[in-house]
Formats: structure tokens, C-alpha cells, sequence
């Protein structure tokens, strides 16, 4: 009687021990929300919220329908499970045991999140969600973790195990593959499932171009540092309940996360100093993360020395990792791929290389150990990611996961929520009270945000204003130099126009009322970017194809986005954009005033001219295709042509100057082209532009243009 009273007390801690871990492990997802969020721009962090509070419960959801029949089931050849499904039970530790198991599939999915931030449409999100968590990481999970839920089920089962009659283990457990709490099972089937969405949905529009380098930083560190600490805190919970009970196997495996974290973190500490001579926020956060996926997999098989160890290692593997998919251009914003996939291959891997081999009980040596422990990165690594990159690139054909280039501009708290900005709010009310100079209007304030403080601090000056009749004056004067910080902060929503000091112009004479053909200009600093397109089309919907090229041209311009990538991007929006067939060619390019280097692409258009100080020419035909024919899959397939103007004169024109006639009704071609322009060559661009329509328009018939002309030059 003693015995089993002694036993009923230690099943209910048992029981309570691993519930108690269950909402550490939950507590974890407000971690991920606060360090994705800390890591994303500020247009951005409602959407990344949202989806951290979604993907949880529909995870939830979704293990309970048929996840954990998947993963738990009665096994089929050691595959996935048959049955479980709809779980239901009224025995309290299969209960636990399920929540238990729950908050691991939500961590899994969480983990894609952060990697897709910033330009993932929300519902491709949820999409992925439950791809994630109904059948890559439950039929993963089969493979190496089903044979644990035998020591919960009935006798009746167990008995039906023993002999045979049916079987509950995964074929990996079977040759003694060990992954204590999840390094390759949670972190790396996230990680691997985050790899894939990446490689198809692309970088961030301007993440990778020269003139961004280092501006797409976190709306937040410490927020990002709050997110980093909370799931610290929660993976105690994570390593330590995996152990089903609580006995003295606990303690070591707490101490082992403590360790392995801490020097992750001081690993992340002195790489940044040592590149940068200061701690760098973002690798202070890599560190301990990647500390702490790394020796999950081992922790309760190794000592505390090689703990540290395995740390030490996940961190500097983790860095290392961000920084080749840096190179390669491969766009995670907050380091999942190099924290979990990196970190938790490596865990996994340590496992075979330094665990106590009695502790493990496999009865594998250690040779025969790691390669159990390869065999199960390797094939849960090739089955999450070819399997979730199929999957996701099938369905982005059929549904675009990526949002528009200009919600994603937009931020996608508006595009995807119909959220406010607190930097657009602030913005219409500088404008407003600039207009009116109605002293009691009041901007939105919110300490956490630049344009908050910025409101703040404004409405403040404003109160004081009020109340002071004699200082109202220098009050406003005050106010004024204020109000102008403000716009300056906010710069970039407001674009420059003033091309009086860059040797660049352009000239449209249309043809018809509607004119498909535009150019543009969008100056910065010391360089300019322009545009010079003509749509495949006439009418309403050729000025409306217009419109849209033209404005993707605008925000990817003022973004300072380089020409490779934009000409990819608004080929592949144009190409999704109901155009009736229409497509449209172009010269997009950068040209930089202080040295002259001058970049664009030809995608599709007449051919561009470089002309020399003695009158001869120098051609340069297309290379890339037209916009909006076909979805292109990178930017390396559009061609850069580069060139240094030198005191040369660059010319870029639609078919309406090459198909100009002559004054025998011949079309000039390109040949006449150029003897247009030398025979009308300024030293004032303007004028000389202004003179080719002139000379076209005169040759017309009754002097009325055919198409439309639009010319563009840049050169002193």
C-alpha cells in the first residue's frame, strides 16, 4: 500500500512537473514575438504580432485534428501514425502529455515566422502554418519520438507492442537516433521549412542593394534583447520537461541549457568585438540562442564541460552561417536559419560526438552512434526541406505568397491590416497644423516608436504654447525649427523633385489622349534614378499599366533599390497584375553625378546610345527581357550594362523617335536617330531635346505625331 501511495505522489509531481514546463514552453511564444517584432521595421511589427498569436492557435488546432495521430499514432512501417486522431482522452497524463506536445509543434511553426517577415502575406503565413504543424514536423516527429508515448499508453497497448501485433516506434528510433528535446526535430524541421520560404518568396526589395547596406536594422533591440531573455526563461521548461518526470536527471539538464546559453552569448560578445571593436546588438542575440538550440538535443547526456562546449560552438556556427547567407543574398530577418537549422545540425551531430554512451542506452558505440545521429539530420533535413519547398513553390504559382512591392512598402501593418502609422499619422499632422496654424491640434504619441517621441515631444511644446500668452513667439519659432526635424526624420516619405543640379532631362509629347509610353526621375544626394518605358498598348489600360510601372519606379527608387532588382521586381508585379496581355519595355538605371558611373538595364527596349564628344555612337541593345512577359526567378536575369559618361551624352527613347518618318514618309530607324540627335545637339539638354520633337513633329503628316515621343538624356 506504502508502495503505491508512493508511487500515486510521484506521478502527480511527475505530472505536475511537466505541465509546470508546458507554460514555461508556452511563454516562449511571447519571446518570439517580442524578439521578431524588436528585429522587424516599425511599418511592420502588428503584422509580425499577429501572426506569432496566430500560427499558435492554429497549430494548436491543427496537432489536435491530426498532428499528433501523425506523430504518435499506431506507426506504418515506422512512417507516420493511423490512428489518435481527434485526440481525446480522460486520463490526466495523456492530457499533459498532449499540451506538452502542442507547445512543441507551435515553437516548430514560430520559428518560420521571423525568417519571412516584412514581406509574406498573411495568409500564405497560416498556409504554411499548417503544413508545418499537420504534416512535416508530426511525420518527423513519428520517425524518432513516437516510441516515447508507449510508456503513457494503456497496458492493453503495451502488451500489443511487446508482441508485435502492432507497432508504435519510428524508423529512426529503431537504429538508436537520440534528439533529447528537439535540436533537429523542432528547431531544425523549422529552420529547414524557414530556408525553403525564403529561397521562394526573395529578399526584402533594396535589403541587398549597395546604398541600403546597414539601414534595414530592428525597430527595436531592446525589445529584441526582452524576446531573447523570455525565451531563455522558457526553454527550461523545453529541455527540462522533455525529461517526462522529475528526478535527478532534471538538475543536470537544467544546469547544462543555463551554461550552454551563457557562453553562447559571451562567444556572440567577443565576435563582435573583435569585428567591430563594440558588442553588436544582433550578435548578442544570436549567441545565446544558438547556445541554447544547440545543446538542446544532449542536454541530459553530457557533461557540464562539454556543454559549454557544444555552446560555444552552436554560437560561432550560427554567425558564420548568417554571414554566407548574407553573401548569397538569402533574406532572414531574424536569424532563424542560422540559429536553429545551423545550430540545431550541429547539436544534434554533438550528441554522437561527445554524450555519455551509457546515459544515451542505445547500446550503439560511438561510432555507430554517429552515424545513427547523421542518418536522422540528414533524412529529416532532406524530407522537411525538399518536401516544404515543393509544396510552397506549387502553391506560390497558384497563390502568390509574397505581398505587392508596394504594400511591402507600405508597410505591411497597413496592406495586410488596415493598421494606422504612427509616422504617416504624425505626418498629416505637421501638415495640417502647418496649414491651419491651429495651435490646439495634437499629433499621436507613443514612447516605444521614433515617430511617437517625435509626437511626443511635439505635443508637449504645444501644451506649453497654450499656456503661455507672453512666450507664444518663441514658442513658435521653437515649434517651427521642431516641426522642421520632424519632416527631416521623415524625409524619406516625401520625394524630391528639384533636378535643377543633376545634367538629366526628358520630354513626352503624346500621341493620343492617353499616352502609354512616360519617363522619369528620382534624384538623391549624388546620384539620380530614372526611367524611360513604353507600354505594349494603347488606351485606358495601357495609361493604367502605366501608372502602376511608374509608381513601382517612385517607392522603389526613393528606397534606393538597385536598377537589377527593381526591373525584377515590377517585371514580376506587372506579370501578376491583370493587364489584358499588355507588356512593357524599358530603360530603368542609376546614374551617380560626383563620378559620373552610370548603371542601367535594358529590358526589352529600343536600344540605348552613348554619344561621344565627336558626334559617333555607341549602341547598346537589350539583354533582359520585357516587363510583365514572364515571372522571372532572381535579378541575376536582368543584364547591368555599365558605363562612364566622361563628358559623353546618354539617349534613351521609345519607338516614337525610330519610327518617325522622314521628309520622303520613311521611318528613320535608328540610323536616323542618331542624326536627329547630332543635328540637333546642345549644349543645354533641355533645348536640344526640345528641338528633336520640334524636327519629328514638323516631319509628321500634318504635322500630328503617329505614336507617342518621349525622349530621355543625361550627360553634360
Amino acid at each position: 500500500m506504502e508502495n503505491i501511495e508512493l508511487g500515486t505522489v510521484k506521478s502527480f509531481v511527475d505530472t505536475l512537473w511537466v505541465i509546470d514546463c508546458a507554460i514555461l514552453v508556452f511563454i516562449m511564444q511571447a519571446g518570439f514575438m517580442c524578439m521578431e517584432t524588436g528585429l522587424s521595421r516599425h511599418k511592420n511589427s502588428i503584422n509580425v504580432a499577429l501572426k506569432n498569436a496566430a500560427d499558435f492557435g492554429v497549430a494548436v488546432v491543427v496537432f489536435w485534428i491530426f498532428g499528433f495521430g501523425l506523430m504518435f499514432g499506431k506507426s506504418f512501417n515506422g512512417l507516420f501514425g493511423t490512428d489518435l486522431f481527434l485526440f481525446k482522452t480522460d486520463i490526466a497524463e495523456y492530457m499533459v502529455y498532449f499540451v506538452f506536445q502542442a507547445m512543441f509543434v507551435a515553437t516548430a511553426a514560430t520559428i518560420i515566422s521571423g525568417a519571412v517577415a516584412e514581406r509574406m502575406k498573411f495568409n500564405g503565413y497560416i498556409i504554411i502554418t499548417i503544413l508545418a504543424t499537420g504534416i512535416i514536423y508530426p511525420i518527423v516527429g513519428h520517425w524518432a519520438w513516437s516510441s516515447s508515448y508507449l510508456s503513457n499508453m494503456d497496458a492493453e497497448r503495451q502488451l500489443l507492442e511487446i508482441t508485435g501485433q502492432i507497432s508504435t516506434g519510428g524508423w529512426l528510433s529503431k537504429i538508436g537516433f537520440i534528439d533529447f528535446a528537439g535540436s533537429t526535430i523542432v528547431h531544425s524541421v523549422g529552420g529547414w521549412m524557414a530556408l525553403a520560404a525564403v529561397m521562394i518568396l526573395g529578399p526584402r526589395i533594396g535589403k541587398y542593394s549597395k546604398a541600403n547596406k546597414g539601414k534595414f536594422t530592428g525597430s527595436s533591440f531592446p525589445l529584441a534583447v526582452l524576446g531573447t531573455l523570455i525565451l531563455w526563461f522558457g526553454w527550461f521548461g523545453f529541455n527540462g520537461g522533455s525529461n517526462g518526470a522529475m528526478d535527478e536527471a532534471v538538475p543536470l539538464i537544467l544546469i547544462n541549457t543555463f551554461l550552454a546559453a551563457s557562453f553562447g552569448l559571451l562567444t556572440g560578445l567577443g565576435i563582435s568585438f573583435t569585428l567591430f571593436k563594440k558588442p553588436d546588438p544582433y550578435y548578442v542575440i544570436l549567441g545565446p540562442l544558438a547556445g541554447l538550440v544547440a545543446i538542446t538535443a544532449g542536454c541530459n547526456s553530457m557533461s557540464s564541460v562539454v556543454s559549454i562546449f557544444v555552446g560555444i560552438v552552436g554560437a560561432i556556427i550560427a554567425i558564420l552561417v548568417n554571414e554566407i547567407l548574407h553573401k548569397y543574398e538569402i533574406d532572414d530577418v531574424v536569424g532563424a536559419i542560422p540559429v536553429h537549422l545551423a545550430a540545431g545540425v550541429w547539436g544534434t551531430l554533438a550528441v554522437g560526438l561527445f554524450s555519455d554512451l551509457d546515459l544515451l542506452g542505445t547500446g550503439l558505440s560511438r561510432i555507430e552512434q554517429i552515424e545513427a545521429q547523421l542518418i536522422g539530420i540528414i533524412s529529416i533535413g532532406t524530407f522537411s526541406f525538399v518536401g516544404s519547398y515543393i509544396i510552397l513553390n506549387i502553391l506560390n504559382k497558384i497563390y502568390p505568397l509574397r505581398v505587392s512591392p508596394i504594400q511591402e512598402e507600405l508597410g505591411l501593418n497597413i496592406a495586410e491590416h488596415n493598421a494606422t502609422s504612427v509616422e504617416h499619422d504624425l505626418i498629416s499632422i505637421l501638415e495640417k497644423q502647418s496649414e491651419s496654424g491651429d495651435l490646439t491640434i495634437r499629433g499621436p504619441q507613443d514612447p516605444f516608436t521614433a515617430g511617437g517621441v517625435i509626437g511626443l515631444y511635439y505635443n508637449k511644446l504645444m501644451s506649453k504654447l497654450e499656456t503661455s500668452e507672453i512666450e507664444k513667439q518663441k514658442w513658435r519659432n521653437r515649434i517651427t525649427n521642431e516641426v522642421k526635424l520632424a519632416v527631416k526624420v521623415q524625409e524619406n516619405f516625401l520625394p524630391k523633385r528639384n533636378l535643377d543640379n543633376y545634367p538629366v532631362h526628358g520630354i513626352n509629347i503624346a500621341a493620343r489622349e492617353v499616352s502609354g509610353d512616360f519617363f522619369s526621375f528620382y534624384p538623391h544626394n549624388e546620384s539620380v534614378y530614372f526611367i524611360i518605358a513604353d507600354v505594349a498598348g494603347k488606351g485606358i489600360h495601357a495609361g493604367m499599366v502605366m501608372a502602376k510601372a511608374s509608381t513601382l519606379f517612385e517607392i522603389m527608387s526613393r528606397d534606393k533599390v538597385d536598377v537589377d532588382e527593381m526591373t525584377f521586381h515590377m517585371n514580376n508585379d506587372l506579370h501578376i497584375t491583370k493587364t489584358a496581355g499588355m507588356f512593357v519595355t524599358s530603360i530603368i538605371g542609376n546614374y551617380n553625378v560626383k563620378s559620373g558611373e552610370l548603371n542601367w538595364v535594358n529590358a526589352g527596349h529600343q536600344p540605348a546610345l552613348l554619344r561621344d564628344e565627336k558626334g559617333n555612337f555607341e549602341e547598346f541593345a537589350s539583354k533582359s527581357p520585357p516587363l510583365g512577359v514572364v515571372k522571372q526567378n532572381s535579378k541575376n536575369d536582368y543584364f547591368i550594362n555599365k558605363s562612364n559618361l566622361n563628358g559623353n551624352r546618354f539617349y534613351a527613347f521609345t519607338d516614337g523617335l525610330s519610327e518617325s518618318l522622314d521628309k520622303n514618309n520613311k521611318e528613320i530607324g535608328i540610323e536616323g536617330s542618331k542624326e536627329v540627335i547630332n543635328k540637333n545637339f546642345n549644349k543645354d539638354l533641355q533645348d536640344e531635346l526640345n528641338d528633336i520633337a520640334k524636327e519629328i513633329k514638323s516631319n509628321a503628316k500634318n504635322h500630328q505625331l503617329s505614336d507617342d515621343l518621349t525622349v530621355l538624356a543625361i550627360g553634360k
